[in-house]
């Protein structure tokens, strides 16, 4: 996928008025979960990306344990200026529905295993 077509989805689905509001939200939110992949996991997703948010996946800060999907969502809000909880949990399901698109069903089970509980509603496959 290229990026102008990552950030296009992401804008639409986030409602963004610009493309670098989009561009901001994505680069948070991927670095952020990058921190919570390893291995061929967060390998195959870096592949399918766009490779400047290829990048930021596979050199992540790292986490020092595994973030709830509430507590994500709260590190997303204090990584964006002026961001409350409600708006990161807009980004983050903006962001993680286009990853998961991207990614496809098989993967995104297989990133989904690797996060604690919670998370597939923030990827948009919420676990019936």
């Amino acid at each position: 996928m290229r990026a102008d077509a990552f950030l296009d989805q992401v804008r639409e689905r986030g409602e963004y008025g610009t493309r670098e509001e989009a561009d901001r939200a994505s680069r948070t939110v991927l670095a952020l979960l990058g921190a919570h992949l390893v291995g061929e996991v967060r390998s195959e997703l870096a592949a399918r990306l766009p490779e400047s948010f290829s990048i930021i996946l596979l050199n992540p800060l790292q986490a020092s344990e595994p973030l709830s999907a509430e507590r994500f969502v709260r590190a997303t809000a204090a990584w964006i200026e002026g961001a409350t909880e409600k708006t990161a949990a807009w980004d983050v399901g903006a962001v993680l529905s286009v990853a998961a698109d991207a990614a496809g069903e098989e993967l995104t089970r297989r990133i989904l295993l690797q996060l604690p509980p919670g998370y597939d509603i923030l990827f948009g496959h919420p676990q019936h």
